[in-house]
């Protein structure tokens, strides 16, 4: 019978999506592993990869249509010896759930395809196609797999009534249950996430009679409102602060710029601020970690996440073993997630993981601010500007000098007061001293 094709969850925060472009017409043949379209997801532009093979019998979403939701129905996918007209009308899409209860009984039509839409928040989604004990693939379909997987039944115990043999629905409600597993608890989501207050409606009766426009949140902006209400909710923050003297590094970056200048590269203080957190956290082993719930994990690698302003929101790409490359290396690596970043081309590992971020305001002219962990991090730091200061020199003179403001934001569940205290020190002292990082 023919598969419905599901908007999938291509992001773990991911609830609706945008079908930016098809890459495929109806009747085209594909194969697993083929491109069918390129959806905006909360966080970037990506290429959704289709998963079984068939023909495209029907396409139920335009491109170009916004805020489609994980587990929609997008298009259908005909089996061999299936035709359009085995797509009945059940394959068209639902209906959004606010504006019409959906019956008691769903069509089968309707349910979740096997092996698409990984992510919904409603509905436990179908298993993954099984085999039976002869090594043969078992055909169900995926609101059978469903129903089986709650129920805790072998689809190989299960004869089918539908076509070819395929097990339907009925099959599995007319086999004999036990109990199911019970379905684990539902991640919440981005509005269940959101502070609770007054209502959008109540907000605005304040303000009528004014000038104002009204801004719709995209899936972006929702997701920073949700995680960051979470992460100043349930994160107990503690701050560290310090001023660190940047001459050193200023006078050594100037002249490694100088001398790689015919290599094209131009090293950023951002880049020397990346590697410095990354020997830290070499340095102090124990504040590489992240808090898993449960469960503290020390992470051996420094994967620095580092924020990334884009319109209408921020990334924090991830540079993978900072502590063991150069600076040369972490520059045009920095340089080419932030330009992918500003243009949505990430991918979901590019910018999860690490335990540490760094957010730098310094170019904005920002003399000093306490940032927000980024859950799981351990840490953030928070990087002012550069400012000429006078400062008390060595020998009791007054002198002036290069200081830069930062602030170490740190979760106590991880890192305690003194270790957090290590950690800084080390950061500073690696950039008032940047030769030793070639050592």
């Amino acid at each position: 019978m023919p598969t419905e094709i599901l908007m999938p969850a291509l992001s773990p925060t991911m609830e609706e999506g945008t079908l930016a472009k098809w890459l495929v017409k109806e009747g085209d043949t594909v194969a697993s592993g083929d491109l069918l379209a390129e959806i905006e997801t909360d966080k970037a532009t990506m290429e959704f990869e289709a998963v079984d093979e068939g023909v495209v019998g029907k396409i139920l979403v335009a491109e170009g249509s916004e805020g489609v939701k994980v587990n929609t129905p997008i298009a259908v996918l005909l089996e061999e010896g299936e035709s359009a007209d085995d797509i009945g009308e059940t394959s068209a899409p639902k209906a959004d759930a606010s504006s019409s209860a959906a019956p008691a009984e769903a069509s089968e039509a309707t349910e979740p395809a096997e092996g698409h839409g990984r992510g919904a928040t409603d509905a436990s989604p179908a298993p993954a196609a099984s085999t039976g004990s002869d090594g043969k693939r078992i055909f169900a379909s995926p609101l059978a797999r469903r129903i089986a997987s709650q129920k805790g039944l072998d689809l190989s115990d299960i004869k089918g009534s539908g076509p070819h043999g395929r097990i339907v629905k009925a099959d599995v409600e007319n086999a004999e249950s036990k109990p199911a597993d019970k379905p684990a608890a539902s991640a919440p989501t981005a509005s269940a996430a959101a502070p609770s207050g007054s209502s959008s409606d109540a907000i605005a009766k304040m303000y009528q009679g004014r000038d104002y426009e009204e801004v719709k949140l995209d899936g972006m902006r929702k997701t920073i409102a949700a995680r960051l209400t979470e992460a100043k909710q349930t994160v107990p923050h503690f701050y560290l602060r310090r001023d660190i003297k940047l001459d050193a590094l200023l006078e050594f970056r100037g002249t490694l710029n100088g001398q790689l200048a015919d290599r094209g590269v131009k090293l950023s203080v951002n880049d020397f601020i990346i590697k410095a957190c990354a020997l830290a956290l070499q340095a102090v082993p124990e504040a590489n970690a992240v808090w898993a719930g449960d469960k503290v994990l020390k992470l051996t690698p420094s994967d620095v996440a580092v924020a990334v302003a884009i319109e209408g929101g921020l990334f924090t790409p991830v540079l993978q073993d900072a502590h063991q490359k150069s600076l040369s290396t972490l520059s045009a690596e920095m340089k080419d997630l932030a330009s992918r970043a500003r243009d949505r081309k990430l991918a979901p590992h590019e910018y999860q993981g690490g335990s540490f971020a760094i957010s730098n305001l310094g170019m904005f002219g920002i003399d000093n601010f306490d940032a927000v962990i980024n859950p799981p991090h351990g840490a953030i730091l928070a990087v002012g500007a550069g400012v000429k200061k006078p400062i008390v020199g060595k020998d009791g003179e007054l002198t002036a000098a290069t200081v830069m403001s930062v602030t170490l934001s740190v979760d106590h569940r991880v890192i305690d007061g003194a270790l957090g205290a290590q950690l800084l020190n080390a950061i500073v002292e690696n950039l008032e001293n940047p030769l030793a990082m070639l050592a």
